[in-house]
């Protein structure tokens, strides 16, 4: 053997022990499964980087030329060359766009403990093989089927004579040199074109199909001549009783050495669609920002003195979900996303009551309190972090049961990293740019193509949240027309972008206008040139941080209109705000009118009731005139004061008290009326004085029920004041946003990093260090076992001579370990000793001290 042979590594722990600290970094980073808990050591971490949990998620983050790569490493031979699986990727005839990508993918999977080994003996994990590898179950997205051995497992040894002297070669003594023989025929290019050119026509019409996937076929009992030619010369090889196969080695013949009928080493670029100037996307954006506001807003509003019940199973039932889209103008899916935005961003939740429902939190009345663009940066990058998917809405989950706006089973983990991933893409086109929307799913799907469908739906999970993203963020204004905006921009922590030319409206590509992507120039496209394989995707949510977000608001505040302080009052009861109105003229407007329509300018309507509920909140007469004169830049119309006036007449004429509940009226007319009314008898009214009616409903059934009648009841207290209604009466008590779900384990920082290849480096020591036997219980790799007398004489030895000594030791929790420790003092019934395994000194007590073994000279 060799000595290049014999210092190969012959296992994935062997190869690991050969990287340095900086590449067992790269791989805890990429694959952070693999240090929840740390492992113990170098053989530890590489059975855990074997298990199939692991191998397959690592697999799922893989791109799609990384996955061609170890698919053609499954079919190739174990162990392959770099030359065997460059040519199975590349063909005879060569791509240079495959051997430029190919070198730094092998790197990428080799760092990522896929495949370990040198060029000249490249492993594919174990684990991942199985997976790969094609089969009748599990056929490989190659087409490719199984070789001759294995295709020829269960025939007979005098078939397999038959079929390599009609193949035109030498009888062999046994069955394994028989299958070697047709191997090495199928796989001899020269000879094979020989035997194929005398194929007849239709059994190479038969190869043809077969050539390229599946490779199974389905034969009679007496298969015509074209299909005999190829059964007896092994071209096709009978896997059960009418089914054929097409030998893998006969495959790539024919395909001319290509695994895969179309090699992807470079990604699809995300082509531009449109090109608008970027003062007009940030405008567009800005305003669709205000309207997301405004719609977020008014929901919290229209539920402020208390939303909806809450499910038993939890969240909204779809009647309350469609009264919001009514309420709010909008299609119910589209309620369901601004219903989940608000309890993403903290600001509703339950009020956790025992008739619960919800409501507004405290925090809806500070972000109220906020500038119009920081209220903003705080939705925006609560979607941005957000795990909860308002698209999956009207759903069903595995179970079969109904996915509700506001309820459980909506969290997806991918949701944050794929955002964060569409509006990269975005960014990585020049300013005012919008791409088309297929170019961006397709590269998507590209860098993760092993994402099996969901059961709901056809369609790859990312691909569904890739959709909502370019219409989510177009509804929150972080795009506007297609294209990311500035603030946008900075909300993923990236520059501005330069302006296309404004003369044309085109992009003009190039270095200047491209972001940097994780430290790799942009190609031509914008993206970066790094493969997808070295940028394993994040584990954790993806929140914008306070710098970005406040650039962002930075950036987005002056596009922002400036809210008005006057409205414009019309003579057919009506009120025309032709912008955004400063919040408390606002909120007081909203209280005396309703809101007939919205757009770029809102109008208001003044009705009985819409008057009425302003007096009811402790507005007079006088205080609403002098309100409308203030605020209006039109005269007060005859026709509006006189609806006031007439209303304000009226209020309070009615007291409605605590009986059940009682009304009381100085005119006993008005209760003589009210009596006499037969709309009334659902009320069960009867007279306890001349003045005063007694009824066995609430006090708030009973004014509902007199308004509907025409009255103007105002609610009195025990002590016979009149009640003011408040438009914030009720919120939720203290309520935090919920928390995003991460996929995995979070990605670990350098600090952890570092400790964590520290303790491996010093586990690995202590397991792999030499050491003296002390009988046959301390063989094996079991932990050393002496008596209390011996372990405390060899401890008190290794102080003398400072040497290093090997221990067993079993803590608190019953949990063994084998450490490799210096001794320093040994008294009162303790050790204390520096701890080569943990790189620090520490004590041990005598008593847990399994045993103590000298370590070897060597």
């Amino acid at each position: 053997m060799s000595p290049e042979a014999s210092s190969a590594p012959r296992s994935l722990a062997e190869a690991l022990r050969t990287r340095d600290d900086a590449s067992l970094g790269a791989l805890l980073r990429d694959r952070p499964d693999l240090i929840v808990p740390v492992p113990t050591d170098l053989t530890q971490l590489a059975t855990r980087a074997g298990t199939r949990a692991s191998v397959l998620r690592a697999l799922e983050h893989l791109d799609r030329f990384a996955l061609q790569v170890a698919q053609a490493l499954a079919i190739a031979p174990d162990p392959a060359t770099y030359d065997t699986l460059h040519e199975l990727l590349a063909g005879d005839d060569g791509d240079a766009a495959v051997t430029a990508a190919l070198p730094a993918t092998v790197a990428a999977l080799r760092r990522q403990a896929l495949i370990w080994g040198d060029d000249d003996r490249l492993h594919l994990v174990r684990t991942a093989r199985e997976l790969l590898a094609p089969s009748p179950q599990h056929p490989s997205p190659t087409g490719l089927g199984p070789t001759v051995r294995e295709a020829t497992s269960g025939m007979s040894p005098g078939r397999v004579q038959q079929i390599v002297n009609t193949a035109g070669l030498p009888s062999t003594h046994d069955p394994v040199s028989a299958v070697n023989a047709l191997t090495g025929l199928f796989t001899d290019r020269k000879r094979m074109a020989a035997l194929l050119a005398g194929a007849p026509e239709a059994a190479r019409e038969v190869l043809t199909r077969l050539m390229w996937g599946p490779p199974y076929g389905q034969v009679t009992a007496d298969p015509a001549a074209h299909l005999r030619w190829l059964l007896d010369r092994g071209l096709l090889l009978p896997t059960a009783p009418g089914t054929v196969v097409l030998p893998r080695e006969v495959a790539l013949h024919l395909r001319g050495g290509r695994a895969h009928r179309v090699p992807e080493p470079v990604p699809p670029a995300v082509e531009p669609s449109v090109a608008h100037g970027r003062r007009i996307v940030d405008a567009t954006a800005a305003g669709q920002a205000y309207t997301a506001l405004a719609t977020v807003e008014e929901l919290l509003k229209h539920w402020d003195q208390g939303g909806p019940a809450v499910l038993r199973a939890g969240g909204l039932s779809v009647r309350d979900l469609k009264r919001a889209a009514v309420a709010l103008d909008a299609p119910e899916p589209l309620a369901a996303f601004w219903v989940e935005l608000a309890y993403a961003a903290g600001l509703l939740a339950s009020d956790g009551a025992a008739d619960e429902r919800y409501a507004p939190t405290p925090a809806y009345d500070t972000w109220m309190e906020r500038p119009v663009a920081e209220r903003w940066g705080r939705l925006a990058a609560a979607w941005l972090a957000a795990t909860r998917t308002a698209g999956l809405v009207g759903g069903r989950d595995a179970k079969d049961r109904a996915l509700s706006a506001l309820g459980p089973g909506l969290d997806r983990s991918a949701a944050p990293e794929v955002r964060h991933r569409v509006l990269t893409l975005l960014a990585g086109l020049p300013a005012g740019v919008a791409p088309a929307p297929d170019a961006v799913l397709t590269r998507l799907t590209w860098e993760r193509p092993l994402r099996a469908p969901q059961r709901d739906s056809t369609e790859d999970l990312r691909i569904r949240l890739a959709r909502w993203t370019l219409s989510e963020a177009e509804l929150l204004g972080v795009t506007g027309r297609g294209a990311l905006s500035s603030h946008g921009r900075a909300l993923l922590g990236m520059a501005a972008a330069e302006d296309a030319d404004p003369g044309h409206g085109t992009p003009h590509p190039g270095p200047a206008t491209h972001a940097v992507i994780d430290g790799h120039a942009p190609t031509a496209d914008g993206e970066s040139d790094a493969p997808a394989a070295d940028h394993p995707a994040h584990t954790g949510p993806l929140t914008p941080t306070g710098q970005a977000t406040a650039t962002a608001v930075g950036l987005l505040a002056p596009l922002l209109p400036e809210p008005l302080d006057h409205v414009l009052l019309q003579a057919d009861l009506t009120a025309v705000a032709p912008g955004p109105l400063l919040r408390p003229l606002a909120e007081t407007l909203g209280v005396l009118a309703d809101v007939e329509s919205k757009g770029g300018a809102t109008v208001y309507r003044f009705t009985p009731a819409s008057v009425r509920r302003a007096l009811d909140a402790g507005q007079t007469a006088a205080d609403l005139h002098a309100f409308l004169a203030q605020h209006s830049r039109t005269p007060v119309p005859q026709p509006l004061a006189y609806l006031i006036d007439d209303v304000a007449r009226r209020h309070g004429h009615l007291r409605v008290g605590v009986a059940s509940a009682y009304v009381r009226c100085d005119d006993d007319a008005v209760l003589n009326e009210i009596i006499a009314d037969k709309r009334a008898a659902a009320l069960r009214l009867r007279r306890l004085a001349p003045t005063v009616l007694a009824a066995p409903c609430d006090p708030a059934t009973l004014l509902e029920g007199l308004r509907a009648l025409g009255y103007a009841p105002a609610a009195e207290s025990s002590q016979g004041d009149v009640l003011i209604t408040r438009a914030d009466a009720h919120r939720t008590p203290p309520r935090t946003a919920p928390e995003p779900v991460p996929e995995g384990p979070p990605s670990p920082d350098g600090v952890l990093l570092t400790a964590a290849v520290r303790a491996i480096r010093a586990g690995d020591l202590a397991a792999t260090t030499p050491r003296k036997t002390t009988g046959p219980e301390a063989t094996g790799g079991e932990l050393p076992r002496t008596s209390p007398a011996d372990t405390l004489a060899t401890m008190q030895a290794a102080v003398m001579t400072g040497e290093a000594v090997w221990i067993g030791y079993v803590n608190a929790d019953g949990a063994a370990s084998q450490r490799v420790v210096a001794p320093i003092r040994v008294e009162g019934g303790f050790v204390t000793a520096y701890d080569h395994t943990a790189d620090e000194v520490r004590t041990y007590p005598l008593h847990r001290i399994t045993g103590v073994a000298e370590l070897a000279d060597d």
